[in-house]
């Protein structure tokens, strides 16, 4: 026995966990054959219950604030993990997209025939039970609890212990909404305990119950995961994402978009955190770049020729290069065009998403094919990486992984497959 499980096993929690497992193990079997009007009408239960709950929800929620100010947790953290009215309904409407969304159970992903005669089809499938491990942000227990309805699977949700109240006044909200629609309460379960031993017993004693796990959080997470999981492991690293503005790019156009992509919300994977600019625009679009995040608010920590266009640029470090702020603070660079770019891409970005600014086609094309990253985007903010932009509805986070989902995960991107033959009698020869 491991020294989590023995932990857990000591602590009780255990017991509780095996217990969600197997609710949740009997609540997959159904729901991999839900129809679909039933999952939608249960999503359109959810979204209502959020709304009907929003003064139990934001009364949990100024509870989990108060603890987390006493924490002293950063600017950027309170962001994520405040609930107002806005925000609620915005969390309401997301399950009312994805209710619009196809059913991507039963679809047929390919389809041939053999010289034989035999009909082969490629169908998708749900993953099965999900397990979600997140910090900070509440709202991810409706969209993530939405998702996997949605695509017929049972989840187990793990929220931080900083949003502990918050997410569990919304999933009373959506447990309520499944028992509405006649299906399992225990399709969208969540661990009852803030105790560290759950997360170990979940990522290393529960391969019977739980067929993946999800995490989205900051790299400690992911890291502590990636390493104790005995499950496969949706996740991604850090949103170390880069605005490259090329010489070719219209200043109006380019200063729009790093202000966008760096300040509309510091907190969230998809901010900026990085501006590489063509050594070639150093006189023409560098100084109102610069000007213009400074005017924002925001700190600047630049190379030698950013600090010469402005005292108060500070100089970076290495680290800079490395860092994701969450903050509004940013590292910018000149770069020798897109090859500079894509060099100091390669070298410091975690995968997740690029951006570059040009009116120069050919440039635009030579940066989406080279740069590797799960989303790579030409003339729009680094902002647009989330599910809902996609047209997803939602998504459980961005994965800057190779293996089974790329980008958002969504609901296409929670199945699997499987294939169904059909014959006319077919026996395979000597």
């Amino acid at each position: 026995m491991t020294t989590q499980a023995r932990a857990a096993a000591e602590s009780g929690i255990a017991a509780t966990m095996d217990a969600i497992g197997v609710a949740a193990r009997e609540a997959a079997v159904v729901l991999a054959h839900t129809p679909s009007e039933q999952k939608d009408a249960a999503l359109r239960h959810m979204a209502e219950g959020l709304r009907e709950s929003a003064g139990q929800i934001l009364t949990a929620n100024a509870r989990d604030m108060q603890g987390a100010d006493e924490r002293g947790l950063s600017d950027a953290m309170l962001d994520r993990l405040r609930l107002d009215e806005a925000r609620i309904e915005g969390m309401a409407g997301a399950l009312e997209a994805i209710v619009g969304l196809a059913d991507p159970v039963g679809r047929v992903m390919q389809a041939w025939t053999r010289p034989n005669g035999l009909q082969i089809q490629r169908v998708a499938v749900p993953l099965g039970v999900i397990g979600i491990i997140y910090e900070s942000r509440p709202n991810v227990t409706a969209d993530a609890g939405a998702l996997c309805l949605k695509s017929g699977n049972a989840v187990i949700l793990r929220g931080g212990s900083e949003s502990f109240y918050s997410s569990r006044a919304i999933h009373a909200a959506l447990a309520a909404a499944l028992e509405t629609a006649g299906l399992p309460a225990t399709a969208i379960q969540m661990v009852p305990t803030t105790d560290r031993a759950a997360v170990g017993y979940l990522l290393g004693s529960m391969t019977e119950y739980v067929d993946v796990v999800v995490p989205r959080g900051g790299k400690n997470l992911i890291a502590r995961v990636q390493r104790d999981a005995r499950v496969p492991v949706i996740g991604h690293l850090e949103g170390l994402c880069h605005v490259y503005v090329d010489a070719a790019a219209d200043p109006q156009m380019a200063s729009e978009i790093v202000i966008n992509a760096k300040l509309r919300r510091t907190g969230i994977c998809g901010a900026a955190e990085t501006l590489l600019v063509d050594l070639a625009a150093r006189d023409t679009h560098l100084p109102l770049l610069v000007e213009a995040l400074l005017a924002a608010g925001c700190e600047l920590r630049g190379d030698e020729t950013a600090c010469s266009v402005d005292p108060r640029v500070n100089p970076a470090s290495e680290a800079d290069w490395r860092t994701e702020y969450l903050d509004a603070v940013m590292a910018v660079r000149c770069v020798d065009g897109v090859a500079g770019a894509l060099a100091h891409i390669a070298a410091y970005g975690s995968g997740h998403t690029d951006a570059i600014v040009t009116d120069d086609p050919a440039a635009a094309e030579r940066f989406l094919t080279r740069v590797d990253s799960a989303i790579v985007l030409h003339n729009a903010s680094t902002q647009f990486a989330d599910g809902g932009e996609f047209g997803m509805g939602a998504e459980i986070g961005i994965s800057t992984g190779r293996i089974h989902a790329r980008g958002p995960v969504g609901v296409e991107q929670l199945t699997s497959y499987k294939y169904c033959v059909r014959g006319s009698g077919q026996v395979r020869a000597p």
